[in-house]
């Protein structure tokens, strides 16, 4: 078994994640993206770093193959939005309801593929993962499912970062996402909102 100082999932091209790649250069490292275009640059910039690993594929709450929905790399100059390639989701209508005024997205700029998902617990086993430093979701309403799988007493997971916007569906936050607070709180986790968008739930040990 092995400890790790990041887990990512839903790493996008590793932008976001360069502080953070930096932060854990001493540790193992897993980061999780299922579109291919994103791959290629996430290995762009995570060439200069070791201790690495890549999985790519999608986490859900259970081993699977599910249709998975992304914007066209070819129409991302096109919507004029640079975060437009990490907003691939389970729900087609997910990408859409981000369409406003300065974002026209359509049917048209939307990629289908069958992706291989894999449990959380899957993929824990898969990279012999015993002890997460800090584990980073931002995979676009998923974050419920993944999080209310999680044997939280078969792993240790000192920090949970993740994104809370799309709990209840697109940019609805409610039930869902009271729930998880609870849970997490159940298991000795202190939890803080970072942002609008963003929590931190901290545990000791």
């Amino acid at each position: 078994m092995k400890d790790y100082g990041l887990v990512s999932i839903g790493s996008h091209t590793g932008f976001w994640l360069k502080k953070e790649l930096v932060k854990f250069s001493n540790t193992n490292i897993l980061l999780v993206e299922p579109v291919s275009y994103n791959i290629k640059e996430l290995k762009e910039t995570i060439k200069k770093h070791q201790n690495i690993f890549l999985e790519e594929s999608a986490i859900s709450d259970k081993d699977e193959i599910l249709p998975f929905y992304y914007i066209k790399r070819d129409s991302i100059n096109k919507l004029k939005k640079h975060w437009a390639s990490g907003i691939g989701s389970f729900d087609k209508s997910h990408i859409l309801s981000h369409r406003s005024k300065r974002f026209l997205v359509e049917e048209e700029d939307i990629e289908m593929m069958e992706i291989k998902c894999l449990s959380f617990s899957s993929l824990i086993k898969k990279y012999f993962i015993n002890k997460i430093e800090k584990l980073m979701l931002d995979v676009e309403g998923s974050e419920y499912r993944i999080l209310k799988s999680i044997d939280y007493k078969s792993i240790k997971i000192k920090e949970i970062f993740f994104e809370k916007k799309h709990f209840d569906g697109s940019f609805v936050e409610g039930n869902k996402y009271n729930e998880i607070k609870k849970i997490l709180e159940s298991q000795g986790y202190t939890i803080s909102e970072v942002d609008k968008e963003n929590v931190s739930a901290k545990k000791s040990f």
